[in-house]
């Protein structure tokens, strides 16, 4: 289980990309790398960490899936991903 602070500032990350993605597209097209350099170093979408939805574990992300590969096991396990079979893992 991944601290609440972190998954706060992960929100935050996201907040910061959203509200400054359309001006950072502008910049880019302009060309204007001095006022690319001038946004919060937060509002760039490189910045942002995938995370389990569920525990909110940074490592071991699936983007197919949103979840750990963890969560992805147990999940599996007990047949809630339909078309997954275990094998041996």
């Amino acid at each position: 289980m991944a601290k609440e602070s972190m998954k706060a500032r992960e929100v935050k990350r996201q907040k910061l990309v959203d509200k400054y993605a359309e001006k950072r597209k502008q910049l880019k097209e302009a060309g204007d790398y001095v006022g690319l350099q001038k946004l919060p170093r937060n509002s760039s979408k490189v910045r942002l960490h995938n995370r389990c939805k569920l525990t909110g574990r940074p490592k071991g992300y699936m983007r197919q899936f949103g979840i750990s590969r963890i969560t992805f096991r147990e999940m599996a396990s007990k047949g809630l991903i339909p078309g997954v079979k275990k094998a041996s893992w």
